[in-house]
């Protein structure tokens, strides 16, 4: 067993996630993952119950219905503080966030000292993305910086998915009490964690766009961030 887990949340990803688990388990470093499934009518779920055959630290969790990103993740969460993980990371199963990118995130904390540690696509305001087009990166970079202004919160990518938590932060971070489901749910995890006065770093990354399956992006997961940061803000 790894100290550190990876949470790879799925809905309809049969195209990508033998090839992600794959990479996940190609690492230097021994991570263990596991997959939080929708009951994808695709068939992910039985191509990760095959791959558990070959692989002992593969796991799987089956919700029976799809009910949003924050939820799988909130689920997984609980799942590794019961199994004492020292280190859980959210990864996409797109191959947007790069496997290899996962040892920065880890000695971020396990090294260097922060207590969550972000995968970050515009730190210092450098943008590094690829295969997006304009309307998509414009609404991504500006809704960081959006962020930073309403909430302060001292973060370059306030929206970013590629994230490694110490056990600590989420253990106190009240994980019943989230309250976003979509897009608002990784602003509203780190701006809670920030709160809490946990400490932490960004690391630069290289985000790529998905090239096989269909991206879970909406006009309701957008506008839940919109003003689901007006809300947090004021809650403040």
């Amino acid at each position: 067993m790894s100290n550190t887990l990876v949470i790879v949340p799925t809905f309809n990803e049969k195209e990508n996630i033998e090839a992600v688990i794959r990479a996940v388990f190609s690492q230097e470093k021994q991570f263990d993952i596991l997959v939080v499934d929708d009951s994808s009518p695709d068939g992910t779920g039985d191509i990760v119950t095959n791959l558990q055959q070959e692989f002992s630290n593969l796991f799987l969790e089956i919700r029976k219905e799809k009910s949003g990103l924050g939820t799988a993740y909130i689920h997984g969460f609980k799942w590794a503080i019961s199994k004492n993980y020292d280190y859980i990371i959210e990864m996409d199963a797109d191959f947007s966030h790069n496997p290899n990118d996962l040892i920065k995130l880890y000695n971020a904390c396990a090294e260097d000292g922060a207590d969550f540690s972000i995968g970050s696509r515009y730190l210092n305001n450098k943008i590094n993305v690829i295969n997006w087009d304009f309307k998509r990166l414009f609404l991504s970079y500006f809704a960081s910086k959006y962020v930073r202004l309403i909430t302060q919160i001292p973060i370059y990518d306030t929206t970013a998915g590629f994230v490694c938590y110490q056990r600590k932060v989420l253990e106190n971070i009240e994980l019943d009490k989230i309250k976003f489901v979509g897009y608002a749910f990784q602003i509203e995890m780190k701006f809670k964690a920030w709160k809490k006065k946990f400490k932490h770093k960004e690391v630069s990354i290289i985000f790529t766009d998905r090239k096989k399956g269909t991206s879970k992006m909406s006009g309701s997961i957008i506008s839940e961030a919109v003003f689901g940061v007006i809300k947090m803000r004021l809650e403040r």
